[in-house]
Order: structure tokens, then C-alpha cells, then sequence
């Protein structure tokens, strides 16, 4: 594990105006995470959590902050260098999954390597891999409405790390998942950061299994994260 932290936000405030009104999504928030460790950001709805997922990802810029990425200043990047740096660097994982339904688990999977134009060789061995990593092999030829919750989610997580990024941002990754189904979707996540040494924050509710898995846990409460 490396001690450069490959992401680092500095005194990062969001600002937002409904109309003549001034909401302060974000203030004040500092974070780091490094390459291999799982962080889970908690906290309450309305508290911040996807706000800062999305600065993070360079979706949205900060009203004030520094934010890097891989050592990148996210705010010096034009839209064609973050459209690429979320390609090449960051995987996605979201509650309500985002698999297309009529592609198979093996190709949800295997499309952001077709994106980037990986090899046909490259695209099966490391989809085959990944397939393996979350344990799904035996249900590579079923589309999504085929699978569980639990089953689409793990096909998501696969496919967020199947490009080899750098960072997996999942945002309430098991918020439609029983108790069992979602401490075993935290399970692979954990096992992942470290099989692939790629640093994984999360966005979660559920602060006893972040507790038990997490390399640290963070808690933003009204738009700041809290002791």
C-alpha cells in the first residue's frame, strides 16, 4: 500500500441557490484514501454523502476546495481530460445497479473494456477474471432480470473494477439489498481492495457493517464530516 494518498480533498465546500435561497451542501471537508484501503462515508440522507461522491468524481466542481485525483487537480482538467480520467480511473458502482437488461452479466461486464478498446484476447481473459473475483462464473450467460439483487450487484461491482481503475466510488451500494446480502456485497468489496489494490469509497446507511469492514469511517452530518 502506498502512503501517497490517491485522493485528497482540502477545505472542499459545495454551494448550491434554490432561487434566492443559499444551501451549503458541503463545508469544510477535508479526506484522504489510499490505494488498497475501504472508506465508508456515513451519515444521514441529505447529510452530503453523494455531493461529495460526485465532486470526487469530477461530475461537479467545488464552490471552494482543493480536490486531487491520482495526483491530478480535478478543477485544472478540461470536460475531454475528466470524461477520461473516469474512463481510465474510476468505477462506478450505484444502489439501483445500472446493468443493462439486455446484455448478459458477462457483457455488462465486458463493456467498458470494449469502450476503451482493450483487445478481444484482453477482454476475455479480464473478464473471465473478474467473473471469478465476485463468484459468478456460473451465471455469466443471464441478463440482469434473471439474477437477485445480490447477484446484480456483485455484476456491478465486477463491472466498476473490470477497466483496473485506480478508485471504485459506490454510492449506497447496498441500499435494495437485505441485511445478509448487503454484509456480503461489503464482504467482496473489502476482499477487492486488496486483491486489486484499489482504493474503494462508499457512501452507506448502514454504519454497523462499515464499521466491520471499513479502513476508516467518516461521518457527514450537515454537509461536514463530524468526530
Amino acid at each position: 500500500m502506498t502512503n501517497a494518498p490517491l485522493v485528497f480533498a482540502e477545505d472542499v465546500a459545495r454551494t448550491f441557490f434554490l432561487g434566492s435561497t443559499r444551501v451549503e451542501a458541503l463545508h469544510d471537508v477535508n479526506f484522504t484514501a489510499r490505494s488498497g484501503e475501504l472508506m465508508v462515508i456515513t451519515g444521514p440522507s441529505g447529510s452530503g454523502k453523494t455531493t461529495l461522491l460526485n465532486l470526487l468524481a469530477g461530475l461537479d466542481m467545488p464552490t471552494s476546495g482543493i480536490i486531487h485525483l491520482d495526483s491530478q487537480d480535478l478543477a485544472t482538467l478540461s470536460e475531454w481530460e475528466l470524461a477520461q480520467l473516469r474512463r481510465c480511473k474510476i468505477g462506478f458502482v450505484f444502489q439501483s445497479f445500472g446493468l443493462l437488461p439486455l446484455l448478459s452479466a458477462y457483457e455488462n461486464i465486458e463493456l467498458p473494456l470494449r469502450i476503451a478498446e482493450w483487445s478481444r484476447r484482453e477482454r476475455i481473459q479480464r473478464t473471465e477474471e473478474v467473473l471469478e473475483l465476485v463468484g459468478l462464473t456460473d451465471r455469466a450467460g443471464h441478463r440482469p432480470y434473471e439474477m437477485s439483487g445480490g447477484e446484480q450487484q456483485r455484476i456491478a461491482v465486477a463491472r466498476a473494477v473490470v477497466h483496473r481503475p485506480s478508485v471504485i466510488l459506490a454510492d449506497e451500494p447496498t441500499g435494495e439489498l437485505d441485511s445478509a446480502t448487503g454484509t456480503a456485497i461489503f464482504t467482496l468489496l473489502k476482499n477487492i481492495t486488496e486483491q486489486e489494490n484499489v482504493a474503494i469509497i462508499v457512501a452507506s446507511h448502514d454504519v454497523v457493517v462499515a464499521n466491520r469492514f471499513a479502513s476508516a469511517t467518516m461521518e457527514l452530518r450537515d454537509g461536514t464530516f463530524v468526530s
